[in-house]
Order: C-alpha cells, then sequence, then structure tokens
C-alpha cells in the first residue's frame, strides 16, 4: 500500500515537473530550461533544509513555537558560524525560497533579488570548508538572459511562475525524507531532457539501468566502499547509484568525480546536495581529466564508475609530458591523439585501489583496433588487470544506436582468465529505444559473480593465451558463439516432402487431363 501511494506522489510530482517545463518552454529551449529549474529546486532544497535543521534544534531544545523563516535578519545572524560550519552556507530569513516566492509578484525587481540571494549564499561559504563546493554554482541561473523575456517585466513574470511551481511541487516533509523526492525530479529531469535533446542531452546523461548495473558490478560482493570515482562524471547520476545501492554511509570517505563542462559540473554538485551528500563528503572538480587530473591526493578509489565521452580528441603523443605520466606509461604506448578511450581506461586502472573494481562504458572499436589500442589491450591482458567484457543490447543510450561494451578492471585477480558475456538479448524495447529490466541486470551481474566456465550462448571465461592468440581481440563474439535462431532444416525429410509434391503434382495432371479428354471426346 505504501509503495502504491509512493508511486502516486511520484507520478504527481512528475506531472508538476512537466507543467512547468511546459509552461516556461516557449521562450527558452528546453535543455536551458533545464538549468533553471534545477537551479530553483536547489534554492528551494537548501532553504528547507537549512530552516528544518535550525528549527528541530530549537524544538529539542524546548521552544516547540519556533520558525526559523518568521525570525528577523538581525536576530538570526548568530546562527551564521554554526550553520557555515554543518552545513556549509547560510541564508536570512528574508532571503529564504519561500519568503521571495511570498513576496515575488509585488517585487518589481525579483530579477536583482534572486541575483543578490544567489550571490549571499554562495558568499556565505567563502573562506570555509564548503567554499569549492559553493563557488559558481548558481552561474547557470541567468535571471537577466533575454531568453526569460525582452523585457525586465516579463522576464520577472517568468521567475514569478518558476517560484510557484517550484514552490507548489509536493517535495514532501522534512520528516518524511523530503530527500528522495528532491533526488528523484532531479534524475525524472535530466532523463525527460536527454530524450527530448537527442545528443546535446544524451552526453550528459547515462539511462538509470546502465547506471544500476555498472554500479552493481563495481560494488558486487562488497557491503562498503572506502570512495567512489568517476572521472568524467557529467551530472553525477552514476556517483549517487553507489549511495542508492550500498547506503550513502557504506561509502565511507565520499565521492570523488571530475567533469569538464562547466554547466555540468555545476549541475553534478547541485545533484550531489539534492541527494543529502553533505558537502564535506564529495569532491567534484571542473578540469580536464586526461591532461589536468584533481584528484592525486584522493586515489586509490575502491569503486570507479565511468561511462567517459566516445572516441575524442585528446594531445596524445603531441604532450611530451603525457608518455611519462605514471597514469599511461605503463603500457609503453598512448592512446592515439583521435580517439581517447584507451586514455580514460588507464587513467581508471592507474587510480583502482589493488581490492577495487572499476567498471566502464566502451566505445566497441577499442576492443579490436589496431595501433596504439591493440598494444593497451595487450598491455591490460598479459598483466590481468581485464576482469570481464560485457556486450550490451544496442540503442540503450539517448540520442545514439550503437551497441557498447562495459570493460570491467581489477588488480587481483585470482586467474589468468577474462569472462566475456553477451548480453545483447538482455532488454526489452520501448519506443524505439531498448532497456534493461531488473531481470537483466540480476542476470548479467550473477554471471559476472559466478565466473562460471560456459553458460551456452550467453558466456565464456577465457584463458588469456586464447585472447593473445586471437591477437588481443577483445570482441565479445570472438569467444561467445551466438545462438542461430535459424530454422533448422533436415534436407532428408525435405527430400521426401519434394518427392511427395512431385508424385501429387503428376496425379493432378493425370486428373487434368482425363477431365479435357472428356470435354473433347463430348
Amino acid at each position: 500500500m505504501a509503495d502504491t501511494k509512493k508511486e502516486q506522489e511520484r507520478d504527481e510530482l512528475h506531472r508538476a515537473i512537466w507543467a512547468i517545463a511546459d509552461d516556461l518552454r516557449g521562450s527558452v529551449d528546453g535543455w536551458d530550461f533545464k538549468s533553471y529549474i534545477l537551479g530553483f529546486m536547489f534554492y528551494r532544497y537548501i532553504s528547507e533544509n537549512l530552516t528544518n535543521k535550525i528549527n528541530k534544534d530549537e524544538w529539542d531544545a524546548g521552544d516547540t513555537g519556533f520558525d526559523y523563516s518568521k525570525l528577523s535578519d538581525e536576530d538570526a545572524e548568530v546562527a551564521r558560524d554554526d550553520m557555515v560550519q554543518t552545513k556549509g552556507f547560510f541564508i536570512l530569513p528574508s532571503e529564504l525560497f519561500c519568503n521571495v516566492r511570498i513576496r515575488a509578484k509585488s517585487d518589481e525587481n525579483l530579477n536583482m533579488t534572486l541575483e543578490a540571494v544567489f550571490n549571499h549564499i554562495e558568499e556565505s561559504a567563502k573562506g570555509s570548508e564548503s567554499e569549492d563546493d559553493f563557488a559558481g554554482l548558481f552561474d547557470d541561473i541567468d535571471v537577466n538572459s533575454n531568453k526569460l523575456g525582452a523585457t525586465v517585466a516579463k522576464r520577472n513574470d517568468k521567475l514569478v511562475k518558476l517560484l510557484d511551481g517550484i514552490g507548489e511541487m509536493k517535495l514532501g516533509d522534512f520528516q518524511e525524507n523530503t530527500i528522495d523526492a528532491f533526488g528523484d525530479a532531479y534524475e525524472y529531469l535530466m532523463g525527460m531532457y536527454a530524450s527530448n535533446a537527442g545528443k546535446s542531452g544524451g552526453e550528459y546523461y547515462t539511462p538509470q539501468e546502465v547506471s544500476e548495473l555498472l554500479t552493481n558490478l563495481a560494488v558486487a560482493g562488497k557491503t562498503e566502499i572506502n570512495k567512489v570515482y568517476d572521472p568524467a562524471c557529467g551530472s553525477g547520476s552514476l556517483l549517487l547509484k553507489a549511495a542508492k545501492i550500498l547506503g550513502k554511509d557504506n561509502v565511507r570517505q565520499g565521492f570523488f568525480g571530475q567533469e569538464i563542462n562547466l554547466t555540468t559540473y555545476n549541475l553534478c554538485r547541485i545533484n550531489m546536495f539534492l541527494h543529502d551528500i553533505p558537502f564535506d563528503k564529495f569532491d567534484i572538480a571542473n578540469e580536464d581529466t586526461l591532461v589536468s587530473p584533481q584528484h592525486w591526493d584522493d586515489e586509490p578509489f575502491e569503486a570507479i564508475v565511468s561511462n567517459p565521452p566516445y572516441s575524442i580528441k585528446w594531445e596524445g603523443d603531441d604532450n611530451p609530458i603525457l608518455i611519462n605520466d605514471p597514469r599511461f606509461s605503463p603500457a609503453g604506448v598512448l592512446a592515439p591523439k583521435s580517439k581517447a578511450d584507451m586514455a580514460f581506461i588507464m587513467h581508471s586502472l592507474s587510480w583502482l585501489a589493488t581490492n577495487g573494481t572499476a567498471a566502464i562504458v566502451c566505445f566497441p572499436g577499442i576492443m579490436y583496433r589496431g595501433g596504439a589500442e591493440k598494444k593497451i589491450r595487450q598491455y591490460l591482458i598479459d598483466n590481468n588487470f581485464v576482469d570481464t567484457i560485457i556486450q550490451l543490447p544496442s540503442n540503450l543510450f539517448f540520442g545514439t544506436s550503437i551497441a557498447t561494451c562495459i570493460m570491467v578492471l581489477k588488480k587481483s585477480k585470482s586467474e589468468n582468465k577474462t569472462l566475456f558475456i553477451d548480453a545483447t538479448n538482455e532488454c526489452v524495447k520501448v519506443t524505439n529505444n531498448n532497456k534493461l529490466t531488473d531481470d537483466n541486470i540480476q542476470k548479467i551481474v550473477d554471471t559476472f559473480v559466478a565466473k562460471e566456465e560456459k553458460v551456452e550462448y550467453f558466456s565464456r571465461l577465457v584463458p588469456n593465451s586464447e585472447i593473445a592468440d586471437q591477437d588481443y581481440n577483445l570482441s565479445v563474439s570472438t569467444y561467445v558463439e551466438p545462438e542461430d535462431t535459424r530454422e533448422k532444416i533436415d534436407i532428408k525429410v525435405l527430400n521426401a516432402e519434394i518427392k511427395e509434391i512431385v508424385a501429387r503434382e503428376q496425379v493432378l495432371r493425370d486428373e487434368i487431363d482425363k477431365i479435357i479428354a472428356e470435354i473433347e471426346g463430348e
């Protein structure tokens, strides 16, 4: 019963988000508008989060009628230092979401008010431990943008609608754990925009089911890990799956990621907060991971999950420093300049803990192409770092129909063998896309854990010497025979049937001849 109620609430929430997006779509491209909706959701979230924390402290101390949102700014100042220390930020009562919303319709300078509020929130973290987590967080929410309207009045009209739409959303009560709803709303929005925006959306979004599979592979057999890392973390959905699967307290030292795109980097930090990850439990950086990795001091990681961009260009051997970089030098060769895929794999392997697992979505070409990529595969196989290769169905990702693969890396395997899984058919068709079901995911993970020698047409544990004989080709189809679903024909039976047909044909001819003779005789 509780589940049905939860589903109803979730549907209602999704409808509310869709309505806001629909209402405001006109002037702003969907993918751009995402920043506004998420930004205002974040503003509401941290306002409520702070209010609830202060209220609870006062209620616990006996003042049950206390309400932080009704306090004067002067009286509230006494809480600033404590809140910055525990929450990482501070908001004055007059600048809380609920109070700005109440005044919004009559505030002719609403855009200026909001800009000031956002600046004050960022400034409240300056000089504290949380400064990096809040700096520039609201940069993508341009309340003075022409996209919102040609005049200040029109822009403010849109901002009022945004505040009201987000304010009306039923995101639950503090006591009932609002976090689930905020996080769910975020994920729904990302999925909605990714599917509508085709490639521009897909770059930032790994479908939920693929995230689920990757993370289950990376944490299989563990109830807790030291920390989780994603070198191309996008909006952070893969990192947060580890919190969902293990429980966030079982990711002991937190969530680490790096993202090259500034807008997506801001979304990722917002996503962390919306999933109730405290500022001191995540460290997301904005830089190019391959040439400027930002987490040297935090490696190694026990779980690495990633869906890095496919076949992007990078400096490669144009940069003389990279071949001596300890992440890439062990293979003796760099990934090609036109295809950085293997560089992401070498980077992840380098930062993987001895007892850790890395699960990485890969473009299929890296499994069989020659040249530098083959040399890197040889290094990986000869040193027994590749645990499993999984062939996924096509059409799983927004904006591309490519059938991708997953490479699972481990540093301390018990035997010199690599598992190959052909999961091409492990999916159901939903409109134009394929989707992994819970059963599909479970079957793949169970096979990955069991490491049986052979499951017909599905998986095979292959000695690394055989992979060497196959010229280090890592394509699943080289090792797992697909089931032949064509109709099998028994040639003897077919011949007998043909004989019978010929005989019947002769009988018919004789019959026809008789009839003709009779007609002619008349």
